[in-house]
C-alpha cells in the first residue's frame, strides 16, 4: 500500500474534474505533479505542488488553482484538511484511519511490504567490484561491492530482473606481472632468495600461491626462461586470485551471478565485431587527436590512430580504439564487453566504478548509446574513497597485502553486517570516513547500532508478550483495533512506516540504496522516541498484562516497524539483530 500514490491519484482525478468543469484548461500535462511529505511536519501530512507546476501552462495564478483544488479535495473522506500555503503549495491533512490501514497492510505483507512492480520486469545488468585479479580486495573495492550488491537488491525489490556481474580484468599486462610475482614466490618455496623489483606484487598473500604451484609442478619451472612458464603460471595465478576474491565476497555476503573474463574477448573476433558495428554506423575513422588540454607533454607527437567518433554521442573528444602500432587501446575491449551486454538483451546497464574512473564515464555512455542506437541506458555510479581510522588515527596498512587495507581486515574487525551498513551511510559519490571504534559504539550517533537496537527492542517486547501468553502473531496483530492508535507519538511512527513504499520507489528510480539506510535510521528514531515517551506516559508502554487488546494494538505498531526494518536491511544485505549483546 503506497498511500502517497493513492493520494496523488486522488489529486490527479480532482484536477481532471476541474478541467471538466472548465476551471482548468484541457491539454495540461500532470506528469510533474507530486505528492510528498511536507518539509515541516507541522504543516500537515502531505503536500502537493500541483498549483505551482500548472499555473504557467494554465495561464492562472497558483493560489487560484490551489484554492479550487482544496475545495474539492476536502470533500473526500480521506482528507480532513487542505490549506494553501505561500505562493500556492497545498498542504493536506489525512484521516488517521489512513495510517492504521498502512500498518495493517505491513503486517499482512510482511517483508514484502513496499515491494514494487515499478520496474515492470525490465532486465538490468549491474556490474560491480570488477577488481584486477592480482590480489585480495581492498577497502575501496569493499565500498563498491556493498553499493553494487545493495543496488541490485533494491532493483529486484522494485520489480526489475537483475543480473549481478563481475568483469575479470585478466587480459592486460597486470596478469603478466602477477605471474612473475608468483614465480618469485615459487622460487622462494624452493629455498631460493628472491628480490621483488619495482612493478611486482610483494604481498604475503602470494606465498601460499607460490607453495601451491610448487606442490602442483614440483621443480619443473625452476631456473627456466619466462617463455616456458609465463602462460601456465598466469592461468594458475589468476585462478588462485579469483578463488581468493570469491572467498572475500562471500565473507561480505556479496552475490555475483556472472563472472565475465576480459580474456574471452581476445582472439575470438568479439572486439572486431563491436567495432565493425560502429564502423557501419560511420563512427570509426582514421585521424589524429589534438594534444591534451593545457600544457602539451614534451614527448607528444601527432600520430594517426583508429578513432571512435564518440562526440556524436555526447563525449567531449573522440577516443582512440587502436594505437598507431596496431594494438588495441584499453577502450576497445571495454566497447566489446558492453556490446556483449547489449546483445544479451538488457534494457539498462549500471556500472559501479571507483572514483579514479571518472574519466571513463562519458566515453562509455557514448559507446553504449552508439551500440544500442540509444535504446539501452548506461548509468555509471562512482564510489568515492574510504578513509579508515582507529583510535582517532589512520588505520595501518595490511602487512599481508603489502600496500593496502584488505576487505578481510575490515570484516574481521567489525563483521560483515556493520561493514555493509556503514558503507551505505553516505551517498556513493561522497567520501566516507570509517572509524573502527565509532562503528561499534552503542549510541544514537552510530546508525548501525540505532537501527539494530530498534529491531531488538521490538523483538524483546514480542518475547515478553509470548511469555505472558499474549498472541502476537502477525495475523492476529493485523486484526487488532488499530483505531486505538491515536497518540501523536504513535501516529508519527505510523506515518514514517507509510513512507517506506514511496522511499523504495524513489531509491530504485535514482539507483541510490543509501536512501534506504537513511530512512531506516529515521524510522528507528521515531520508534525510540515513542519508547522513551512510555517512561513518562504509561499508556504508551507496549506491554500491559491487564489489557491484552491494548497490548496487541500497540505491539502491532511496533511489529510493523520491524517488518520494514527487516525488509530494508534485507535490501542492504544486513541481518536484523534479534537481540543486542
Amino acid at each position: 500500500m503506497n498511500v502517497f500514490t493513492e493520494i496523488r491519484e486522488l489529486v490527479l482525478e480532482t484536477l481532471g474534474a476541474l478541467q471538466a468543469e472548465g476551471t482548468l484548461p484541457e491539454g495540461l500535462s500532470f506528469d510533474n505533479v507530486a505528492v510528498e511529505p511536507p518539509r515541516d511536519a507541522a504543516h500537515g501530512d502531505m503536500a502537493t505542488n500541483a498549483a505551482m507546476v500548472l499555473a504557467k501552462p494554465a495561464g492562472l495564478k497558483p493560489r487560484d488553482i490551489a484554492e479550487a483544488l482544496a475545495a474539492k479535495l476536502i470533500a473526500d473522506h480521506r482528507i480532513t484538511g487542505a490549506e494553501v500555503a505561500g505562493p500556492g503549495f497545498l498542504n493536506l491533512r489525512l484521516d488517521t484511519g489512513i495510517w492504521q490501514k498502512v500498518l495493517q497492510a505491513a503486517l499482512n505483507a510482511g517483508n514484502e511490504f513496499g515491494r514494487s512492480d515499478m520496474g515492470q520486469g525490465a532486465k538490468v545488468n549491474v556490474e560491480y567490484v570488477s577488481a584486477n585479479p592480482t590480489g585480495p580486495l581492498h577497502v575501496g573495492h569493499t565500498r563498491g561491492a556493498v553499493f553494487g550488491d545493495a543496488l541490485a537488491s533494491l532493483l529486484d525489490f522494485t520489480g526489475h530482473e537483475v543480473t549481478r556481474e563481475y568483469y575479470i580484468n585478466d587480459g592486460g599486462a597486470q596478469v603478466d606481472v602477477l605471474a612473475r610475482s608468483v614465480y618469485l614466490r615459487y622460487l622462494e618455496a624452493h629455498g631460493q632468495a628472491v628480490a621483488f623489483e619495482d612493478g611486482t606484487y610483494p604481498g604475503d598473500y602470494l606465498i601460499d600461491v607460490g607453495q601451491a604451484l610448487k606442490d602442483k609442478v614440483g621443480d619443473a619451472y625452476v631456473d627456466q626462461p619466462e617463455d616456458v612458464w609465463l602462460v601456465e603460471i598466469r592461468e594458475f595465478s589468476t585462478q588462485a586470485m579469483m578463488d581468493l576474491i570469491r572467498a572475500d565476497l562471500k565473507a561480505l555476503g556479496v552475490e555475483i551471478d556472472v563472472f565475465y573474463s576480459e580474456k574471452s574477448l581476445y582472439g575470438t573476433g568479439r572486439i572486431e565485431q563491436a567495432l565493425d558495428l560502429l564502423n557501419s554506423k560511420g563512427l570509426i575513422y582514421e585521424g589524429v587527436l589534438e594534444p591534451p588540454k593545457g600544457k602539451k607533454p614534451e614527448d607528444w607527437e601527432p600520430r594517426e590512430q583508429t578513432l571512435f567518433k564518440s562526440t556524436d554521442h555526447g563525449d567531449d573528444v573522440d577516443r582512440p580504439v587502436k594505437k598507431s602500432d596496431g594494438n588495441w587501446t584499453y577502450f576497445a575491449p571495454d566497447i566489446a564487453y558492453h556490446f556483449d551486454k547489449v546483445s544479451r538483451g538488457f534494457d539498462a546497464l549500471i556500472d559501479v566504478f571507483g572514483a579514479d574512473h571518472g574519466g571513463y564515464v562519458k566515453r562509455m555512455k557514448a559507446a553504449v548509446s552508439a551500440l544500442s542506437d540509444g535504446q539501452v541506458t548506461l548509468d555509471i555510479k562512482l564510489t568515492q574513497l574510504v578513509k579508515l581510522f582507529k583510535n582517532g588515527e589512520p588505520f595501518k596498512m595490511s602487512k599481508r597485502a603489502g600496500t593496502f587495507v584488505t576487505l578481510r581486515d575490515v570484516v574481521d574487525q567489525v563483521g560483515a553486517d556493520v561493514t555493509r551498513f556503514v558503507m551505505l551511510t553516505r551517498k556513493n559519490d561522497a567520501p566516507l570516513d570509517f572509524d573502527f571504534d565509532k562503528v561499534l559504539e552503542q549510541s544514537k550517533d552510530n546508525p548501525v547500532f540505532y537501527v539494530q537496537y530498534a529491531n531488538a527492542r521490538v523483538n524483546s517486547v514480542l518475547r515478553k508478550a509470548r511469555e505472558a501468553k499474549i498472541d502476537v502473531d502477525d495475523a492476529t496483530l493485523a486484526k487488532a483495533d488499530l483505531n486505538a492508535l491515536n497518540h501523536e507519538a504513535q501516529i508519527a511512527v505510523a506515518k514514517k512506516v507509510a513512507e517506506w513504499p514511496r522511499l523504495v520507489e524513489i531509491a530504485g528510480r535514482t539507483n541510490e540504496p543509501h536512501r534506504v539506510a537513511f530512512y531506516l535510521y529515521d524510522l528507528a528514531s521515531e520508534l525510540h522516541a515513542l519508547w522513551n515517551r512510555g517512561h513518562d506516559e504509561p499508556s504508551l508502554r507496549f506491554l500491559d498484562d491487564a489489557d491484552v487488546a491494548g497490548t496487541q494494538t500497540k505491539i502491532a505498531l511496533a511489529r510493523a516497524v520491524t517488518v520494514v526494518i527487516s525488509a530494508g536491511l534485507g535490501i542492504l544485505g544486513v541481518t536484523p539483530a534479534e537481540e543486542m549483546r
